[in-house]
């Protein structure tokens, strides 16, 4: 997986947009709320996204998962390598992200944006 794939991934979903927050991390968002936060030019290629409360524990045990640093509370994990999944795999995640975000925006945000 490269960045671009996850790019293309990305704006298969409604009202996504991209942009670059903390300097350098190239971020996708939903309704103005991030869902998927990539360090594109870290080797290798590292990104972090939401995942369920009840999945966390077990999701941050496989190799090159851990805890987002700052924001594990809210259960975000990081991967250290993008490549450690398969399309598939970050088709589930993504998705799954991106839901977690987004039903959590007003209703007149999800409305105007689709979703």
């Amino acid at each position: 997986m490269t960045i671009e794939d996850l790019q293309t991934l990305c704006k298969q979903f409604a009202g996504v947009t991209e942009d670059i927050k903390l300097g350098s991390h190239l971020c996708f968002n939903v309704g103005g709320k991030s869902f998927l936060f990539t360090s594109p030019d870290s080797v290798p290629v590292s990104a972090s996204f939401k995942v369920p409360a009840e999945d966390f524990e077990a999701i941050i045990s496989k190799e090159g998962f851990s805890p987002q640093e700052y924001v594990a509370r809210y259960k975000w994990v990081h991967i250290d390598d993008i490549s450690r999944l398969t399309r598939q795999e970050w088709e589930f995640y993504l998705k799954q992200s991106y839901k977690l975000i987004a039903e959590k925006l007003p209703a007149k945000v999800r409305k105007g944006i689709g979703v």
